[in-house]
């Protein structure tokens, strides 16, 4: 995120996501190919699901970030990103049913606030007048998406090789996004400026956010177990504000501190209390 926004005057979003998915895909073309005829038959059986979780988890997720970034500072769409968790549990209530127990109502209205003091920039009257930072609406949106990619990726069919699975999301994500890419480019002229620079900046988010990012993390999950792996997540924000203040020259706020407590109160409160013991056998 802290590219995107230091190269928004270059890259447009769009096309940024764009580049970071075609790179991420033929990084992933060779390890997947030759797994894709035994997955396919699970494919086809589940095409619109697969599908689904493409368009949300590559085609929107990160299109919509990126355009957020157009117009809000870094350390508010990462601040805003830490919704993710809150936003996955209303929709798994809603959706599939699952329980929200006190402890996760209470977290929730938390990191609500939290959210809320970040997107008014503290002056909550902006509530009643409306008038919000289109980009902090933007990351919102991601969230949004995000939060149901992985509500339905809990439907997910089991046995199809994670590389697989990923090559086909992106296959997926890239073709949303050519119609998209197309208007950005000629219909609102908007041309990316190609240097030296720009074009490791495009290879970085390919290669790592987009492809070794996914690896590293399900590795990790496979080590820790889920409830521990996830805790890293929320270190983004932090290392992303550091980042921003470093080399973006923004200026962190009250409102920021306020946020970030008020959303991490929220997600520690919501996050499940696992014994050492537990952590144990889920490795």
């Amino acid at each position: 995120m802290v590219l995107a926004r230091a190269f928004r005057d270059d890259l447009p979003p769009i096309q940024l996501a764009m580049a970071r998915w075609v790179i991420a895909f033929f990084l992933c073309l060779p390890f997947a190919l030759p797994l894709w005829r035994t997955h396919w038959p699970q494919i086809k059986t589940h095409w619109r699901l697969l599908t689904l979780l493409g368009v949300l988890g590559v085609g929107c997720y990160n299109t919509f970030a990126y355009m957020a970034l157009q117009y809000t500072t870094a350390i508010n769409a990462t601040l805003l990103n830490t919704l993710i968790p809150i936003a996955t549990m209303l929709l798994a209530a809603v959706l599939v049913h699952e329980p929200l127990s006190g402890r996760k109502g209470v977290g929730i209205v938390l990191a609500l606030l939290g959210v809320g003091t970040v997107i008014t920039r503290g002056d909550w009257t902006l509530f009643a007048q409306l008038e919000f930072n289109r980009g902090d609406l933007w990351m919102l949106a991601a969230v949004f998406s995000w939060a149901l990619y992985t509500v339905l990726l809990r439907r997910r069919p089991a046995g199809i090789d994670p590389l697989v699975q990923l090559l086909f999301y992106i296959a997926v994500g890239i073709v949303v996004l050519i119609p998209f890419t197309l208007w950005e480019h000629y219909g609102l002229g908007k041309v990316p400026t190609l240097s030296l620079t720009t074009l490791l900046v495009m290879a970085y988010t390919g290669l790592f956010p987009g492809f070794l990012g996914y690896i590293f993390y399900n590795a990790a999950v496979a080590v820790v177990g889920a409830s521990t792996g996830s805790l890293f997540l929320y270190a983004m924000p932090v290392l992303a504000a550091l980042l921003s203040i470093l080399f973006l020259g923004e200026s962190p706020q009250w409102y920021h501190a306020m946020g970030f407590v008020l959303v991490f109160a929220g997600i520690l409160i919501t996050l499940p209390r696992t014994s050492p013991s537990r952590i144990g056998h889920s490795r």
